[in-house]
């Protein structure tokens, strides 16, 4: 038997909040998330994932098709969930060949065992991996994107769209058909689903970039879409939307105001007027009417942004909004520049609130307190309740489980426990 083993390091705490509730391999840039990328590099071979232990269940439940349970394979490649690949990878880094471990600067990207290595590494399999959990091999230095931060996955967005596109329109059939008082620009750039529907005065503009609108979306009246950009299946785009240039949205969405640069995940909703521009959003987010970020500051200096309640310099110039899974913001809510949200946090208030708010809070610019779990999960349930998705035992353990873990997080910023 031989597999890969697509792996998380400890370089995953870099990518809070949007990884409490999915390793981060499960991150989207594009169109598909990047474990998906690396499967596509090797085609038909046995794909294994390795996670934190609290997830497992969880991949288990929303993906039941992927494997989480570690076999005694003959030769495994090894390879870090982080890494962003393009079509080329797997001649770099060939799925045959001797030991060897791969690095790329200071990042480990993964290693190719077999024999007696592979039994050392199988036979204590941690949650998360890193270089010192290796034997002493070979190390070879090859190229390639590694994500660090969450900004990452936006710099790179518009080249995943234009090559996630290619590939996956290549596969599928196309069903552009006549839809009347809608406008195409570049229309062989435009790639349209099963059971669309796109409504009089729709404007698809791929002239720039293509367009990937997947099965039983609505278009609304009079809404713009420039390419590259990503509408997933059974969403909705909202009259008059305006949905710019490197925007990917996850199924079960609704999207509209002014949307650029921006990354949604399934189940969210940001359908009302306002700008929401070089963000990240995880699932279940909604935003009130008005809601608005700012992603460039005055002064066009580079961006700081808090990860893990530590101040980074992100070295860019526009960075909106990181928020994570099951977060809302009430109407007219207006984020600063790199602020980031956790998971399970109610945001409202006349001004802008915090450049960091931690998981399970409640508040804003004026007061912030602890979002009690037992009112986390009903209302999760109750949301959930509304796209006839249930929220089960493994998604409430879940919760809890993400709960404990920021509890110290909330307690060092003096809230309630």
């Amino acid at each position: 038997m031989k597999s890969i083993c697509i792996f998380e390091d400890e370089q995953y705490q870099q990518l809070q909040p949007l990884t409490y509730f999915r390793p981060s391999y499960h991150l989207k840039c594009g169109i598909l998330s990047l474990h998906r990328k690396i499967r596509r590099n090797y085609p038909d071979i046995r794909v294994e994932l390795n996670t934190r232990s609290y997830l497992r269940n969880l991949i288990k439940q929303n993906y039941p098709d992927e494997i989480v349970e570690h076999i005694k394979s003959d030769s495994m490649l090894f390879l870090n969930g982080r890494i962003l690949v393009d079509d080329n990878f797997h001649n770099e880094v060939p799925f045959e060949g001797k030991d060897e471990i791969f690095v790329s600067g200071n990042n480990f990207i993964g290693a190719r065992l077999s024999g007696k290595n592979l039994e050392t590494v199988s036979n204590s399999l941690k949650d998360v991996l890193s270089i010192n959990d290796f034997p002493d091999v070979p190390k070879k230095e090859i190229n390639v994107t590694i994500i660090d931060y969450p900004w990452d996955l936006i710099k790179y967005n518009e080249q995943e769209l234009i090559r996630d596109y290619e590939k996956l329109a290549g596969e599928n059939d196309n069903q552009l058909k006549e839809y009347p008082g809608v406008y195409f620009l570049q229309k062989e750039n435009i790639f349209i689903g099963n059971n669309v529907t796109i409504k009089p005065g729709v404007v698809l503009d791929a002239e720039n970039g293509p367009i990937y609108i997947g099965d039983d979306v609505l278009i609304m009246s009079n809404a713009s879409i420039q390419g590259p950009t990503f509408i997933g299946q059974n969403s909705i785009v909202k009259m008059s939307a305006t949905i710019y240039h490197n925007t990917s949205v996850g199924k079960v969405s609704k999207v509209g105001g002014e949307i650029e640069n921006t990354i949604i995940h399934s189940y969210s909703n940001k359908q009302h007027n306002g700008f929401l521009g070089n963000s990240y959003l995880g699932s279940w987010v909604n935003f009130g009417a008005g809601t608005t970020n700012s992603d460039l500051k005055n002064n066009y200096g580079n961006i700081k942004v808090y990860v893990n309640n530590k101040l980074i310099d992100s070295g860019r110039q526009f960075v909106g909004l990181t928020i994570g899974d099951h977060s809302k913001a009430a109407i007219n809510t207006s984020f600063n520049t790199g602020t980031v949200v956790g998971v399970s946090t109610n945001v409202f208030g006349g001004s802008f609130p915090p450049k960091y708010m931690p998981s399970f809070c409640w508040g804003g610019s004026d007061a912030l307190t602890t979002f009690d779990i037992d009112r986390s999960i009903e209302v999760a349930e109750r949301v959930m309740q509304r796209r006839n998705v249930v929220l089960t035992d493994i998604d409430k353990e879940l919760f809890k489980t993400v709960f404990k873990l920021t509890e110290q997080e909330r307690r060092s910023l003096g809230f309630p426990k």
